[in-house]
């Protein structure tokens, strides 16, 4: 008995997948025809997106060593001075450079950034490329049509007096159109770190092959000075701090050594004990300035070899070049993405809904 249900149950749904296919077949002018409309809108939404080049860049940090400074750390301990070499951990790892790029502080120190359009030929900054160069498809701008309305209006209600005192960007409180504009390089600059090679992928894409070349430069330029900023900045005050000193230091060494020579041409032929002993005293005085002067700079040099060890140091691996090809859109993707689905709603309704229909009233009121 359970064989015979079971070679039922296969006939019935070999019988409706039959039906279900001879539905579709039947049908088959209905969903070429919105496939042909699938396409014709695929087409359109992929002529209709502006064109974007994307530049990348690889970069390959030193790699973590308990003994950083090798030849200056020899040389510093021939002076009897420790240079740290197993130094506390870094706070600024690979693994954080992504949030760093896409920080606030980062996006603003970029909004002013020279670049070229147009192969060459036009000279503007990155933010007004992105406010007044930059476009978006059809449908974005019939969208942001309510909003643009909305910022005129606001842009008119504003007073004079305030418009002056708008100086430079404050990262603390941002406009509404510094607000976008941050947003639009978040959105375009990325970065990317390998977890096992610590390699460092940094990619810009914008609308001018000649900008992202050079957004993508000066994004790798701007990480790697932030990045050496941060590790050499306890070694360039410690530099700073030792320079005092042995400016300190070399002044009243020779301010001493004035005073004892002052002394000794003055106090020339004289034989008195005490005559000799103030020349004892400034003597020792020179010696001990000298000293002190010597160490100082010997602390110094250290200070100088320690800003040079902590300086990290990046290899490119793949520079910027200027893209030949645009990265975006995929409009085979866009087209062939449209035409499945529109297959798809068409099967779906000549299976499901192209029959069906809502109860009429008569039949309601008679039930």
């Amino acid at each position: 008995m359970q064989e015979e249900k079971h070679n039922v149950e296969e006939e019935e749904q070999e019988i409706d997948l039959l039906e279900l296919a001879s539905k579709i077949w039947d049908s088959r002018k209905t969903i070429l025809k919105w496939g042909a409309i699938g396409a014709v809108v695929g087409l359109v939404i992929a002529f209709s997106i502006p064109k974007e080049y994307t530049t990348t860049i690889k970069l390959a940090p030193e790699s973590g060593n308990e003994n950083k400074g090798g030849g200056m750390s020899g040389l510093a301990a021939m002076a009897g001075i420790s240079l740290g070499g197993g130094g506390g951990a870094d706070a600024v790892y690979p693994q954080l450079y992504p949030d760093v790029v896409n920080s606030v502080p980062f996006a603003i120190s970029l909004f002013d950034v020279p670049v070229s359009a147009e192969e060459g030929e036009k000279k503007t900054t990155v933010r007004k490329f992105l406010e007044e160069d930059t476009s978006s498809p059809w449908w974005s701008t019939v969208m942001s049509l309510p909003g643009k309305a909305i910022g005129a209006v606001m842009s008119i209600l504003k007073s004079e007096e305030e418009e002056e005192t708008t100086g430079g960007i404050d990262p603390f409180k941002l406009s509404f159109d510094e607000q976008n504009i941050v947003y639009a390089l978040n959105s375009r600059v990325s970065a990317d770190v390998d977890a096992k090679t610590s390699v460092i992928t940094l990619s810009a894409t914008m609308q001018d092959p000649l900008v992202s070349a050079l957004l993508a430069d000066t994004v790798a330029l701007r990480l790697q000075e932030y990045v050496t900023n941060y590790r050499t900045e306890k070694a360039r005050q410690d530099l700073a701090y030792a320079q005092k000193l042995n400016d300190e230091a070399k002044a009243e060494y020779y301010k001493v050594q004035k005073r004892l020579a002052d002394y000794i041409d003055r106090n020339q032929g004289i034989v008195l004990k005490s005559g000799q002993t103030e020349r004892d005293r400034l003597q020792n005085e020179a010696s001990l300035a000298f000293s002190l002067y010597n160490q100082t700079a010997t602390q110094l040099q250290a200070a100088k070899a320690k800003v040079q060890q902590t300086t990290p140091v990046y290899t490119v691996v793949q520079p910027a070049t200027v893209p030949l090809k645009a990265s975006k859109p995929s409009k085979m993707l866009i087209l062939v993405g449209c035409v499945f689905l529109a297959v798809v709603a068409a099967s779906a309704w000549v299976l499901f809904l192209k029959d069906f229909r809502l109860p009429k009233k008569e039949d309601t009121a008679a039930k």
